[in-house]
């Protein structure tokens, strides 16, 4: 199942690119229903404990992966600094579209998430979701994630085990077991479409494959000193809607949180 190395980030990158009308169909399926409301209200919670008193348009955050841009058009919408970081031209054109009216709010940037573009302590909320599981290389991530945030601002990333299963025979069963039950509902399988197993043979080469998150996560943070870490487990309790619970039963979602020292 391995793919040669030299490979792995054309690869991926090329998958991502064809991906984006995909997935932005599912980013609006999120803008239209309760995740709208779900991720808003927790961000907005999350950004206004570290800077109480300070107005949204005083608060520049930084939206790492942001594809089809739904994160980065809730934050505008209540009238964050928003800068939509993708490395897929595509995703940064969907991200556009979907943000209609707010997109002249929102500054987009194509690039490397492993090699940001920015000035160190440049952003006070660093955001992230469904990406470093994605990564080559993601302590790079985090050592530039770090980098970009300014002392005392948060960090919020958001992912999932999400390929275990290629790994481990018993997440398998549970995999499996969730297609069943998506099938059962008859609410839509988010795990089945056009090259689906092109992104699983990557995945396999994938680093984050072979790790326990979050662990991994708050250990490697910890190492380089980021500031004050902390987890939480099964996150998509209280942000997922329905269908996505059912989807993703055996890959909970947690989050890794930063407040930088």
């Amino acid at each position: 199942m391995s793919i040669n190395n030299e490979n792995i980030e054309s690869l991926n990158k090329e998958y991502w690119l064809n991906r984006a009308p995909g997935y932005s169909e599912v980013n609006k399926e999120e803008l239209e229903g309760i995740q709208h409301q779900t991720w808003k209200e927790y961000l907005c919670k999350q950004i206004s404990e570290i800077y109480p008193g300070s107005q949204p348009a005083e608060i520049s955050i930084l939206d790492v992966g942001a594809g089809p841009g739904f994160i980065s058009i809730i934050l505008a919408e209540e009238g964050y600094k928003v800068t939509a970081f993708d490395f897929a031209e595509s995703m940064i054109e969907e991200a556009k579209s979907n943000a209609a009216e707010l997109a002249d709010s929102i500054t987009f940037v194509q690039g490397d998430a492993m090699n940001l573009p920015f000035d160190d302590e440049s952003f006070d909320v660093v955001f992230s979701r469904n990406l470093t599981w994605n990564l080559p290389y993601p302590d790079r991530a985090y050592d530039n994630w770090i980098r970009v945030l300014k002392p005392g601002g948060v960090m919020l990333v958001f992912d999932a085990n999400w390929y275990t299963y290629l790994i481990d025979d018993n997440k398998r069963k549970e995999f499996e077991k969730d297609r069943e039950n998506v099938k059962l509902s008859s609410l839509g399988d988010y795990n089945i479409g056009e090259n689906f197993d092109t992104m699983e043979k990557i995945a396999f080469d994938m680093p984050l494959t072979h790790k326990m998150r979050p662990a991994w996560d708050v250990e490697y943070l910890n190492g380089i000193h980021a500031g004050l870490v902390s987890s939480v487990e099964n996150i998509g309790s209280i942000l997922y809607s329905e269908k996505e619970k059912i989807n993703y039963c055996s890959t909970p979602m947690f989050l890794v949180k930063v407040v930088k020292g």
